[in-house]
């Protein structure tokens, strides 16, 4: 991919302070509270330790969920894991541009580490604007001033145009973190340099995201054939002309999918047997997994694909050069539901062509079949994994683009 923004490289940070975007969201157990998986800040520590060894004066924002959920929390424990992680010591600050923040930012010293609180506290942070208009807000112009250079590396979050994520761009030279850099170069080279044949694997509950991919890859020549599996093979399947079951119908209409019914439809038609559904699927009747063809499912919910769809897509994936999948099969948290998932990772496992793990849940399931390390690529950000793949510009990553020199 050609270079079309600054990485760490382009700037010498020695005794600069440099204001670091990272996304160490992280799933917290909602008893005690503790962080259940530190994935995101061991990905995020290189980018960290880097510019700390290059001695700049490093000051970390992030996020933790959002207001009304209830892992919505501070990133004390967040600070503690990242010294952990980095060995070195992250101070921690319950605020963001608070007299006492912008004096601990001052206060720093070459090497050092700060991480500010859980920028989502700042109620603006989440409203959509221009990388211009967010320059205005009172976080960025208030932390601004104090800093030299601003990176972000927080790829998972970067199709969202959110102040602490664009609106620094617009006064500060800026650059991509390597995070940030390793995903954009691999996905996007391996989207202009895709093999054929070229699978893509689709599912999950984001329906709209996925038909987007969908009619993208089809479009464009990218995919030969488009394995839906999730809620997204059950809307292609009721688009097909099968009867998936009042009780499912009823599901995707109160999600408000009904619209991708008829935008499927209109892929079928389009590009015929590239778009792939279900032949079989599994409900649950009883308390038990039952697998049941398409032509004879009953007003069950169906949790899962079927185990001769498995076989069959397991088939296509092996027979792929290139496999890209966003999105688990089923309901892969129940065991009884978890095949689908389970077995089309371990198809591309074992498959000798790229294999490209788009994030959110199916990266999870991936991990926690411990299987990471057999794809090619594992990405850390599911939103702006599928933005990428359904051809639409990342809003931070184009702020980089046009970021002060």
């Amino acid at each position: 991919m050609a270079k079309k923004f600054n990485t760490i490289d382009d700037f010498d940070v020695e005794d600069k302070t440099v204001l670091v975007r990272i996304d160490i969201n992280a799933p917290v157990d909602p008893g005690s509270g503790i962080i259940l998986d530190d994935t995101r800040l061991k990905l995020h520590a290189q980018t960290v330790k880097e510019l700390s060894n290059k001695g700049a004066k490093v000051v970390i924002l992030a996020h933790q969920s959002r207001p009304g959920k209830k892992d919505f929390t501070t990133l004390a424990q967040h600070a503690d894991a990242l010294s952990d992680i980095l060995n070195l010591r992250v101070k921690y600050i319950d605020s963001l541009f608070s007299n006492a923040a912008k004096e601990a930012i001052r206060s720093l010293r070459p090497h050092e580490i700060l991480l500010l609180e859980n920028v989502r506290f700042f109620s603006e942070e989440t409203l959509s604007r221009t990388p211009l208009e967010q320059s205005k807000t009172l976080l960025v112009s208030h932390l601004s001033p104090l800093i030299d250079y601003f990176v972000n590396d927080a790829f998972a979050a970067a199709h969202r145009s959110h102040a602490s994520l664009v609106g620094f761009t617009v006064n500060t030279p800026s650059a991509a973190g390597r995070v940030m850099e390793k995903e954009l170069t691999v996905i996007q080279d391996a989207l202009d340099n895709v093999d054929h044949p070229c699978v893509f694997l689709l599912g999950g509950m984001k329906p709209d995201d996925s038909i987007d991919v969908m009619e993208n890859v089809l479009s464009n020549g990218t995919a030969d054939a488009v394995l839906t599996t999730g809620i997204v093979g059950n809307i292609v399947l009721w688009a097909s002309g099968a009867d998936i079951g009042q009780v499912n119908k009823d599901f995707i209409t109160s999600k408000g999918y009904e619209d991708m019914v008829a935008r499927s439809k209109d892929l079928i038609d389009r590009f015929g047997d590239k778009v792939k559904y279900p032949i079989d699927v599994a409900c649950q009747i009883d308390g038990a997994r039952v697998d049941i063809d398409v032509g004879e499912i009953p007003n069950e919910s169906i949790f899962d694909i079927g185990e001769k769809t498995i076989a069959f897509y397991a088939n296509e994936i092996r027979n792929a050069k290139y496999i890209f999948a966003n999105g688990p099969a089923g309901v892969f948290e129940d065991p009884n539901f978890a095949m689908g998932t389970e077995d089309l990772i371990n198809a591309m496992a074992t498959s000798e062509g790229f294999t490209l793990i788009g994030g959110g849940h199916i990266a999870a399931a991936t991990a926690g079949l411990g299987l990471e390390d057999q794809m090619s690529h594992l990405s850390s950000g599911g939103g702006a994994c599928i933005s990428m793949l359904a051809g639409k510009q990342l809003a931070a990553v184009e702020a980089l683009k046009n970021s002060k020199d």
